[in-house]
């Protein structure tokens, strides 16, 4: 294969997953946003609630 070919074929593909990156984060509807953002608050809360020693100042 030509080198010069396989150099656009790889920009292609890096390409094409930095777009299905874009898509999954900024494709969402609001609604989608706040329950992810609701979900990682959860999250957290969980771990910090389990956590052994108490969070430094």
């Amino acid at each position: 294969m030509n080198l010069r070919k396989w150099r656009r074929a790889k920009a292609k593909d890096e390409e094409a997953g930095q777009a299905a990156a874009n898509r999954a984060s900024f494709g969402r509807t609001k609604g989608q946003k706040l329950v992810d953002e609701a979900e990682d608050a959860r999250r957290c809360a969980l771990l910090d609630a389990a956590r052994l020693e108490p969070k430094p100042d």
